[in-house]
C-alpha cells in the first residue's frame, strides 16, 4: 500500500540530544563539563531510555520530564558532579534542543508530496511543544503525539495505535522514522514500514522484527515515500 503518513520519533531523531551537554560545556561557568560532556551525554541518553523501558515493564508510568531528570542525575553522579546550577542549566537546554540540520528541508519535501507528518514521542506535551517551537518546524507537522495520551512508553502497541486514531490510516500506509534501532524494530513488529536512522553506525538490535530501511541521516526520507 502507498505510504501516506510519515511519523517521526523526536529525541535523537529530529532533535540532537547531545546538544544540551555540548552547549553547556562551552559556557565558562560550566568548566567542569569541558572534557566529560560526551560521556555525560551518552550516559544521560542511555539511562533516559532504560528508565522508560523499566517503567513500562513495571507499569510505573511517569511523565518524560521526570525520566529526563532521573537520567541526568545518574549521569552527573557518575562524573562526580553535584552542581545544582549545572543541572538546572542542562534541563533547560534539553527543552530547546536544536533539530538536526537536514530536518527542515526534509519535512518540507514530505509536505510538498502531500504526506501527513507527525511526531510520536515519549516526550510530554509541554516538552515537545517547546522543542518544536524552538526548532521552528511546527508548520511542517500535522500533529505532535505524546505517549501521555496512553500512559505507557514505547514500544508498547498502545503508543502506535495513536497514529491510526489520529490519521485514520492502516499500519502499512505509515512510515515510522527513528534513530533507535529497538523502536524501528518495534514499530515494524506492529505493522508499520520503518526507517532506522543509524547515525552512529551501530549494530542492529536482535529483536522480533527488523527495520525495513537503514539510513545514516534524514536527508533522503522523502525518497522512500
Amino acid at each position: 500500500m502507498t505510504i501516506t503518513t510519515c511519523i517521526f520519533d523526536a529525541y535523537g531523531t529530529l532533535f540532537d540530544v547531545n546538544a544540551a551537554a555540548e552547549q553547556a560545556a562551552q559556557e565558562p561557568v560550566n568548566a567542569t563539563l569541558a572534557t566529560v560532556w560526551p560521556t555525560l551525554a551518552k550516559d544521560w541518553r542511555q539511562n533516559h531510555l532504560e528508565y522508560t523501558w523499566l517503567r513500562a515493564v513495571a507499569d510505573r508510568h511517569c511523565d518524560f520530564w521526570q525520566v529526563t531528570g532521573d537520567g541526568l542525575d545518574w549521569a552527573m553522579e557518575a562524573q562526580g558532579l553535584s552542581d545544582t546550577g549545572l543541572r538546572e542549566r542542562l534541563m533547560d537546554l534539553y527543552r530547546t534542543l536544536p533539530a538536526y540540520p537536514e530536518v527542515p528541508a526534509m519535512l518540507a519535501a514530505l509536505k510538498a508530496r502531500g504526506m501527513n507528518t507527525a511526531i510520536l514521542s515519549n516526550g510530554s506535551p509541554d516538552m515537545l511543544g517547546d522543542a518544536v517551537t524552538s526548532a521552528g518546524i511546527g508548520d511542517s507537522l500535522d500533529a505532535v503525539l505524546s505517549v501521555e495520551n496512553v500512559s505507557v512508553f514505547k514500544p508498547h502497541a498502545r503508543v502506535y495505535e495513536l497514529v491510526g486514531g489520529e490519521f485514520n490510516c492502516a499500519p502499512d500506509e505509515v512510515l515510522v522514522v527513528s534513530s533507535n534501532g529497538w523502536e524501528a524494530a518495534g514499530a515494524a513488529g506492529y505493522g508499520f514500514r520503518t526507517v532506522w536512522v543509524n547515525r552512529a553506525g551501530a549494530p542492529m538490535d536482535r529483536l522480533y522484527a527488523s527495520p525495513h530501511h537503514t539510513l545514516s541521516d534524514l536527508t533522503t526520507i522523502a525518497d522512500l515515500t
